[in-house]
């Protein structure tokens, strides 16, 4: 088998770019009403918004690559990093904290020129705590080649094989450099759908690193997002990726092997216009969270305040089969009696609606 990587005239990627402009004008069409949106917010909604997408993205993230983090923690993290209150003061496992240093600092950073060293430092976040590797914060450097493999031990299919660990410091070097000449104000810059789509494949195809290279490339593709619209985009990417994971992974596959890699970019452009939907489904949410609380101040004592802020904080769609006594119970400290009136309030007021009886009855957020 012969890999993109081998083929003459690597990295050197061609593609049809008349079967992308659509794709590109609509994403700058799309992406302009988001952050037009965004202004409509105040500071602490848009933190809010912020922390939430963020966590989002670093859950789903790392859940394509079969992780799974705790929603709860990594929340929590990424609030703390914002300067944001958080619930509880739980000690925070080290691969939710270093998810949401690394998405933290994407965000903050994203207009910075790529480096070596910020690849380097996202890395080390993101294997935090991680005993079972030897190459944590540097490329790889083990002899056996780095390959993609699934099916069983006697007849193993390989997906992918990437280039060896002594040519690494040179690809890398070169993928630095394009990516940073691409940007908008750099040397030869790339439509921004185009750009994104390539420095995914391109790093991947390297592989630069033991472990983590998906949820790198994932976060190189929404840095070169933003610094084509040259503010922070809270674009839910990951989550849609992860909707569609196994798309994702036979589309990666497919153009792994030659350097025409058109297929690849009308997905990747019609992914990213997908999870801009997404999001501005969330930006609705949130200026439905905006005018209920409008609507309800002054009414709500502490404990409904902290109930419904706790409720939106699980995005549009809600705790996880409907909010319970039980669960108001244990959000406010209060007792049963208290928390049945103060519910049954928040139906009266508008505020939730109820369904189901007796044990089985749950409260949702009433957003009509």
């Amino acid at each position: 088998m012969t890999w993109n990587w081998q083929q003459n005239g690597w990295p050197a990627f061609v593609w049809d770019a008349a079967l992308l402009t659509r794709l590109e004008d609509r994403f700058l069409h799309e992406s302009g009403l988001l952050l037009g949106a965004f202004t409509h917010f105040g500071d602490t909604d848009k933190a809010e918004m912020s922390v939430g997408i963020i966590s989002d993205e670093a859950m789903q993230s790392a859940r394509i690559e079969g992780e799974m983090l705790n929603r709860d923690s990594l929340q929590s993290s990424v609030r703390r990093n914002f300067g944001l209150a958080t619930d509880d003061a739980r000690q925070v496992p080290a691969a939710e904290k270093g998810m949401a240093e690394m998405m933290t600092l994407l965000y903050r950073q994203f207009a910075e020129p790529l480096s070596q060293a910020t690849l380097f430092d996202w890395h080390a976040q993101l294997m935090l705590g991680r005993r079972d590797m030897s190459d944590i914060g540097c490329y790889r450097t083990g002899e056996e080649p780095m390959q993609v493999i699934s099916g069983p031990l006697h007849k193993p299919r390989i997906h992918f094989e990437a280039p060896p660990a002594a040519r690494l410091e040179r690809e890398m070097d070169g993928f630095i450099t394009w990516f940073n000449n691409s940007a908008p104000d750099g040397a030869a810059p790339l439509p921004q759908l185009t750009r994104a789509g390539i420095a995914h494949l391109y790093f991947v195809s390297i592989h630069p690193f033991e472990d983590g290279n998906g949820r790198i490339a994932r976060a190189l593709a929404a840095k070169a997002l933003s610094q084509g619209m040259r503010q922070p985009l809270l674009l839910a990417l990951s989550q849609v990726i992860e909707s569609g994971r196994k798309t994702y992974y036979d589309q990666l596959e497919v153009n792994n092997k030659e350097l025409e890699i058109t297929p690849w970019l009308l997905y990747f452009a019609e992914t990213t216009l997908a999870a801009n939907a997404w999001s501005q489904r969330l930006f609705d949410f949130l200026l439905a969270k905006t005018r209920l609380f409008d609507r309800l101040r002054g009414s709500v004592n502490a404990r409904q305040q902290k109930a419904l802020e706790r409720m939106f904080r699980e995005g549009p769609a809600g705790f996880q089969g409907g909010l319970s006594a039980e669960n108001y119970i244990n959000l406010t400290g209060t007792s049963r009696a208290t928390a049945t009136r103060d519910l049954q309030q928040l139906i009266e007021m508008g505020a939730l609606t109820r369904t189901g009886e007796r044990k089985g009855t749950r409260y949702w957020l009433n957003l009509a």
